[in-house]
C-alpha cells in the first residue's frame, strides 16, 4: 500500500515539474529530497526523460523532410538574387555613361543663359544710371547759379525717383552722401532768416501785446454798452492782423508756392466786420513791429525739401522756449501793478503772433499746438499769479490786479483763446480775499469758543430774551410760555456764531460787488464762501473745541445741543443771503449751504468723543478689576458682584441721567456702546493670554458681575430701547458663561451650527481657549489632591470635550 502511495506521489511531482515554471520548481524538488524514496524517484524520472526523448525524436523525424526542402529552395533564390544584382549594376553603368554627355550640354546652356541675363541687367542699370548722372550734373549747375527753387525740385526728384531706380553703386552712394550736405546748405540759409525773425518777435512781443491790450481796452470802452464781448475780440484780431499784413508779412512774400493761401485772410477773421470800422480799430505804429516774410520763405523751402515736419518741430520748439521765457515772471512783479502789466503784455504779444501764424500758414502751427501752448501758458500764468498775488495784502492792489486780469482775458478771448481758467483765477483771487477773512474769523470763532462756559443761557427779563432772540432766530413756543427767569437751551456760543456768520456774508458781498457779476453769480459766490467758512473754519474750530483736552461729558453734551440749534438755523441763513442778493433760495442753480452737514459732522464728532470718553472711563474702572482666577466655587449660595463693577454701574447711572437733553438716538447709542464695551472688556479679561488658569469659582464670580450688568441693562438707564434690546450687548458673554457654569457641552456639540442652537453666539475657538485654561487648573488640582477620583474624572471629561471641540473646528474649517 505504501509503495502505491509513493508511486502516486512521485507521479504528481513529475506532473508539477512538467507544468510548473522553472523559477518555482524549488519547493517541488525539496519535497522529493525530504522523502525516503529518493532512488525510486530518480528511476521514474529517468523513465520519464527517455519517454520524452522518444517523442522528440519522433517529432523531428516527422518534420525533417520539410526542413530539407526549405533549405533547397533558399539556395535557389540566392542564385537568382545574384543574377538580378548583376543586371542592375550593368544598367546603372550604362545610364551614367549616357547622362554624362547630357549634363555637359546643360552646363553650357546654363552659362549662356547667365551671360544673357547679365547683359540685359547691365543694359537696364545703365539706362537708370545715365539719368542720375545727368540730373546730378544739372543739380550742381543750379546750386552754383543759386537757383535754389529748381535745385530743390531737382534734388527731390533725384533722391526719391532716380537714385532708388539706379541701385546701390559707389557713385550713387557718393551722390546720396552729398544730398544731405546740399539740403543742409539750403536749410541753413532759410534757418538764418528764421532765427532773425524769432529774435525780432521776442523783442517786440511786449509792444505787440501792449498795442493789442490798448486796442481791446479802447474797443471795450466804446462798445461796452452796445456790443457783446466776442465781437470786440474779433475786431481786435481784425485790426492786429490787418496791421501785420500791412507790413508786407503776408504768405505771398516768400518763394513761389509759399505757405499762404488765398483763403488765409478770410480764415484769420479779418473780414468779419465792416470796412467802415477799420479806421477806428487801427493803432498807429503796429505795422513797424514784425515782418513775417522769413517764416513763409523758410516754410516753403522746408516743404520742398520734404522737411516740413522738421521745420514745424523746430519752429514750435523754439516758440515753446520763448513761451517759457515769456511766462517766467520777475521776482518783484508783485510789488507794483506795472510789473503785472509788463508780464501780461509779453504774453498777449506772444499769442497774437501765434494766432497770426496759425491763420496765415497752412499748418505751420495747428490749433492743437496753439491750444497746447495756451494750456501751458494758463498753467504757468495761473501758478505765477497764485504765487505773487499771495504776497498782496493791499486790497487796492488786489482790485487793480483783478481789473488787469479781466482786460487781459478780454483781449485774448477776442483772438479765440479760452479764458475760463482766468475767470476761475479771478474767483481764486476772490477766494484769496476770502482766505484773509477766513483767517480772521478763525481767530474770532476760537475766542468765542474759549470764552464760552458751555452752559445754558440764563434769562431773567423780557429785554434779555428779546436781545438773544434778535441775535439768533429761535422758535420755541414752549420756551416762550415759561415764566422768567428761564434758561435758553444753548450757550452764548450759538448767538455769537450766528452773528459772525452774517458779518462774514456782508464782507464777501463787498468784494463781489466789484466783479460786475449777475445777482445769481454773486449769490453763488457768497454761498460758496459761506460754505468754506462753515465746512472748514467753523468746523475746525468745533473740532478743536471737541478734541481739546479736559473736555468733560457735560461740555460735550452742550456742544451737541449748540450744534443742533445752529443746524436748525441754516435755513434762516439761506433766507438772509437771498434777501441781500435778490435770488430766491429755491432757484434751480442756487448753491445750498453746507451748514447742516457741518453741524451734523461736529455733532457726530462730539457724539464719538462722548463714546470714546465714556469707554475710557469704563476702562479706568475695569483696570481696578482684580479677579482671583484660581478661586474655589463659593458655597452656600451665589457670590455678590465685584466692588469695582458696582462703582462702574453707579457711574453709568449718574452719567446717563445727564443725557436727558440729548437726542434719544445719541443717548441710546452711548448706552449700547458702553454695554458692548463692558462685555468685550470682560471677555478679554477672561481670555487674556497672561491668565493661564481659570477655575470654576472665577467663572462664578464673573457670572455674578455679568448678572449685575444685565440688571443695569434691564433697568433701562436710557429711554427708547425696545424690550431687552440692551441685553443683547451681553449675550455673547452670557452664553459663554452659561455653557461653562452649567457644563452643557452635549447640547452645544449636538446643536452647533444650527440656527436654533442654544449657544449660537459661542465661538468654538473661544470655548477651546477657556477649556484649556480650565484643564491647566484641573491638572494642578489633581496633583495637589493626590489624584482623587472625582478630579481625575473631571479632567478626563475636560480632555474629551477639548478633543471634540478641536474636531469640530477642523471639520468646519475643512
Amino acid at each position: 500500500m505504501a509503495s502505491v502511495e509513493t508511486a502516486a506521489e512521485h507521479e504528481r511531482i513529475l506532473r508539477e515539474i512538467e507544468s510548473t515554471d522553472t523559477n518555482c520548481i524549488g519547493p517541488t524538488l525539496r519535497s522529493v529530497y525530504d522523502g525516503q524514496e529518493h532512488g525510486l524517484f530518480m528511476e521514474k524520472l529517468d523513465v520519464r526523460i527517455r519517454n520524452h526523448d522518444r517523442e522528440i525524436e519522433k517529432m523531428c523525424n516527422h518534420h525533417f523532410q520539410g526542413f530539407v526542402d526549405s533549405i533547397t529552395e533558399l539556395l535557389k533564390v540566392r542564385g537568382e538574387a545574384q543574377k538580378l544584382k548583376s543586371q542592375v549594376t550593368e544598367t546603372n553603368k550604362r545610364l551614367q555613361d549616357d547622362g554624362q554627355q547630357l549634363m555637359g550640354s546643360m552646363e553650357e546652356l546654363q552659362k549662356c543663359r547667365v551671360q544673357q541675363r547679365n547683359i540685359a541687367t547691365s543694359i537696364d542699370k545703365l539706362s537708370h544710371c545715365l539719368p542720375v548722372l545727368e540730373m546730378y550734373s544739372r543739380l550742381l549747375e543750379q546750386m552754383r547759379a543759386k537757383r535754389y527753387y529748381p535745385a530743390l525740385r531737382t534734388l527731390e526728384q533725384l533722391e526719391h525717383t532716380c537714385l532708388p531706380r539706379a541701385g546701390q553703386y559707389r557713385f550713387c552712394s557718393i551722390m546720396a552722401e552729398n544730398i544731405p550736405k546740399l539740403r543742409t546748405q539750403i536749410r541753413d540759409t532759410a534757418m538764418t532768416q528764421l532765427r532773425d525773425f524769432l529774435e525780432s518777435i521776442r523783442k517786440h512781443s511786449d509792444k505787440i501785446g501792449e498795442t493789442a491790450i490798448r486796442q481791446a481796452q479802447l474797443q471795450r470802452s466804446l462798445d461796452s454798452s452796445s456790443q457783446p464781448r466776442g465781437l470786440i475780440g474779433r475786431r481786435g484780431r481784425k485790426a492786429m492782423a490787418a496791421a501785420m499784413a500791412a507790413m508786407g508779412a503776408g504768405p505771398d512774400s516768400g518763394e513761389p508756392g509759399g505757405g499762404g493761401s488765398p483763403e488765409s485772410e478770410q480764415d484769420s477773421g479779418i473780414l468779419d466786420v465792416g470796412d467802415e470800422e477799420e479806421d477806428d480799430d487801427d493803432v498807429p505804429g503796429t505795422q513797424d513791429l514784425v515782418d513775417f516774410s522769413p517764416v513763409y520763405c523758410c516754410l516753403h523751402i522746408y516743404t520742398v525739401l520734404g522737411l516740413r515736419d522738421v521745420f514745424e518741430n523746430y519752429y514750435r520748439k523754439q516758440r515753446r522756449k520763448q513761451a517759457r521765457l515769456v511766462l517766467q515772471p520777475h521776482s518783484n512783479m508783485h510789488e507794483t501793478l506795472e510789473g503785472y502789466q509788463r508780464y501780461f503784455n509779453q504774453i498777449v504779444g506772444f499769442f497774437v503772433v501765434e494766432d497770426h501764424v496759425l491763420h496765415t500758414t497752412q499748418g505751420l502751427v495747428n490749433r492743437a499746438y496753439v491750444e497746447e501752448l495756451w494750456e501751458l501758458a494758463m498753467s504757468k500764468l495761473i501758478a505765477a499769479l497764485r504765487t505773487h498775488s499771495s504776497y498782496c495784502d493791499n486790497p487796492d492792489l488786489v482790485l487793480d490786479l483783478k481789473n488787469l486780469i479781466v482786460l487781459f482775458a478780454d483781449t485774448l478771448q477776442g483772438f479765440g483763446f479760452p479764458v475760463s481758467q482766468l475767470f476761475d483765477m479771478l474767483l481764486e483771487m476772490r477766494e484769496q480775499y476770502g482766505e484773509i477773512l477766513l483767517k480772521r474769523w478763525n481767530v474770532t470763532f476760537r475766542q468765542v469758543l474759549d470764552q464760552d462756559n458751555f452752559s445754558p443761557i440764563p434769562v431773567s427779563t423780557e429785554q434779555e430774551y428779546k436781545h438773544y432772540t434778535s441775535q439768533f432766530p429761535m422758535q420755541d413756543p414752549e420756551l416762550d410760555k415759561l415764566p422768567f427767569p428761564k434758561k435758553l437751551p444753548f450757550s452764548e456760543f450759538v448767538p455769537k456764531v450766528y452773528c459772525q456768520l452774517k458779518e462774514f456774508i456782508y464782507a464777501c458781498l463787498k468784494y463781489s460787488e466789484d466783479l460786475h457779476l449777475s445777482s445769481t453769480e454773486v449769490d453763488d459766490m457768497i454761498r460758496k464762501s459761506t460754505n468754506l467758512l462753515l465746512t472748514r473754519t467753523l468746523s475746525h474750530c468745533l473740532q478743536y473745541a471737541i478734541k481739546k483736552k479736559n473736555v468733560g461729558l457735560a461740555e460735550l453734551v452742550q456742544v451737541i445741543i449748540n450744534t443742533t440749534h445752529l443746524e436748525q438755523s441754516c435755513h434762516f441763513l439761506e433766507e438772509f443771503i437771498s434777501n441781500i442778493t435778490n435770488v430766491p433760495p429755491d432757484s434751480a442753480n442756487a448753491t445750498k449751504l453746507y451748514g447742516t452737514s457741518t453741524f451734523k459732522d461736529a455733532r457726530h464728532a462730539a457724539e464719538e468723543e462722548i463714546y470714546t470718553n465714556l469707554n475710557a472711563k469704563i476702562d479706568q474702572f475695569l483696570q481696578l478689576a482684580d479677579y482671583d482666577w484660581m478661586a474655589a466655587v463659593p458655597g452656600g449660595g451665589a457670590s455678590g458682584a465685584s466692588d469695582y463693577l458696582m462703582d462702574l454701574i453707579a457711574f453709568l447711572n449718574s452719567t446717563f441721567s445727564v443725557f436727558t437733553n440729548l437726542p434719544g438716538k445719541v443717548a441710546q447709542t452711548a448706552c449700547m456702546s458702553a454695554c458692548k464695551h463692558i462685555s468685550t472688556s470682560l471677555t478679554q479679561l477672561l481670555l487674556d493670554p497672561e491668565v493661564r488658569q481659570v477655575s470654576m469659582g472665577a467663572l462664578h464670580q464673573l457670572n455674578a458681575d455679568v448678572q449685575e450688568c444685565e440688571g443695569f441693562a434691564r433697568a433701562g438707564p436710557v429711554a427708547g430701547f425696545q424690550g431687552d434690546t440692551l441685553l443683547l450687548a451681553f449675550s455673547d458673554l452670557r452664553q459663554l458663561l452659561e455653557l461653562f457654569t452649567q457644563w452643557d457641552w452635549s447640547t452645544y456639540l449636538a446643536d452647533y451650527g444650527k440656527p436654533s442652537c442654544k449657544y449660537l453666539r459661542v465661538n468654538p475657538h473661544t470655548a477651546l481657549a477657556l477649556l484649556e485654561k480650565m484643564r491647566e487648573t484641573g491638572r494642578k488640582n489633581v496633583v495637589f489632591a493626590q489624584f482623587r477620583k472625582t478630579d481625575r474624572d473631571r479632567q478626563k471629561l475636560i480632555d474629551a470635550v477639548i478633543k471634540q471641540l478641536r474636531g469640530l473646528i477642523a471639520q468646519h474649517h475643512s
